[in-house]
């Protein structure tokens, strides 16, 4: 079952950072990597650890930024994430739409993901996705499943949104965010860039925030400049070549081969994500951890990034801590029912016999 995750409500801890462009600011590079997709732009980290990255995947509404809080919650701790590989999906960021002719699917992006890991070293890799990000993820598991260590999904858009993709109509009742939301980008898909017009408009005379406030929990305590940048990231081109590729997926063909653990973490607010797609993910995914997060909507890395932070940690730790610590854990167990059983034998003994107690660069360059 779903386990409610209880975030606290201190006066600074919901959304607490801004979204940031720069990567040199948390120590990554700028790559352009070719792939069958056409070109890709990625910013990773420039000291490697080991050869199992920790591959970041952005949702349809942002780019790599919108990770940045997460990095920056990571540097408080002390413990900064290393082989990060944020990758800008075709047809957001700086990555451009793919050319015509190129297939646009699912398992196209999640391949080109794979690509990129290769090309920049890296035998295996742990994925965190959000909304579009954690559904390639999950395709990029079940195709991958030596090299994925783990998932974290953020809000992944399976089940509901897939059905309201298929069937607009219907899906107005069950999803009306993600149904308006498709109408409007479909409006604004033939006419490159007068979405992000209307947003800076909508911006400029202060409603840019009431338009937003549906993906936020506490809209009001959103910092300005994560609005801003959300709204300059808006591609309804690729949203809506997106919702068409999810509407054709059918994930009983393919999540079943997921082999590594899925932490499934979704906003308890999250008006795209509903309490039944945890249950489909179950029925089709064997090693699930569902969590629902009391203090948060569609954007949980933003607007609770520590949360988001436990299970990224988790799920990037080296397979030989994971298990070192489940045994550490087991030990304690088995020792403490030992103990216990020594107890309740020395209770039955007679009293007498009781014992004492930047810029883009080729990957080549």
């Amino acid at each position: 079952m779903t386990r409610v995750v209880r975030v606290g409500h201190e006066a600074d801890g919901y959304a607490p950072f801004d979204l940031v462009p720069d990567p040199a600011r948390f120590g990554l590079d700028t790559t352009r990597v070719a792939t069958a997709l056409g070109d890709v732009v990625v910013r990773s980290s420039l000291r490697r650890t080991g050869t199992a990255a920790l591959i970041m995947l952005h949702g349809a509404a942002g780019s790599w930024t919108t990770w940045t809080p997460l990095l920056a919650a990571a540097e408080l701790r002390g413990r900064p994430l290393t082989d990060m590989v944020a990758i800008d999906l075709p047809g957001w960021g700086d990555s451009p739409f793919p050319e015509s002719g190129r297939d646009r699917g699912v398992d196209a992006y999640a391949r080109a993901v794979a690509e990129v890991a290769r090309v920049l070293g890296y035998a295996e890799w742990s994925v965190v996705g959000h909304s579009l990000g954690g559904f390639i993820a999950l395709h990029l598991a079940a195709i991958e499943p030596r090299a994925t260590r783990g998932v974290v999904l953020v809000s992944a858009t399976t089940f509901s949104v897939m059905r309201a993709a298929a069937h607009p109509v219907a899906g107005v009742r069950r999803m009306p965010a993600f149904v308006g939301l498709l109408a409007v980008m479909r409006a604004f898909a033939p006419g490159r860039g007068a979405a992000s017009a209307v947003l800076r408009g909508l911006r400029e005379i202060g409603l840019l925030r009431r338009v937003m406030a549906p993906l936020f929990a506490r809209p009001s305590r959103v910092p300005a400049g994560v609005l801003s940048a959300l709204a300059d990231e808006i591609r309804p081109r690729s949203f809506c070549a997106a919702s068409e590729e999810a509407a054709r997926y059918r994930p009983e063909q393919h999540w079943g081969r997921i082999r590594c653990r899925v932490t499934s973490l979704r906003g308890a607010h999250d008006v795209f994500v509903r309490p039944s797609d945890d249950d489909g993910l179950r029925a089709l995914v064997t090693h699930t951890d569902l969590q629902a997060l009391d203090t948060a909507g569609h954007f949980a890395h933003i607007e609770v990034p520590d949360a988001v932070l436990d299970a990224v940690e988790d799920v990037a730790r080296p397979a030989s801590k994971r298990r070192a610590g489940a045994e550490a854990g087991a030990e304690a167990g088995a020792g403490a029912g030992a103990g216990a059983e020594a107890g309740a034998e020395a209770e039955a003994l007679p009293q007498g016999d009781r014992p004492h107690s930047g810029a883009p660069r080729d990957p080549a360059g």
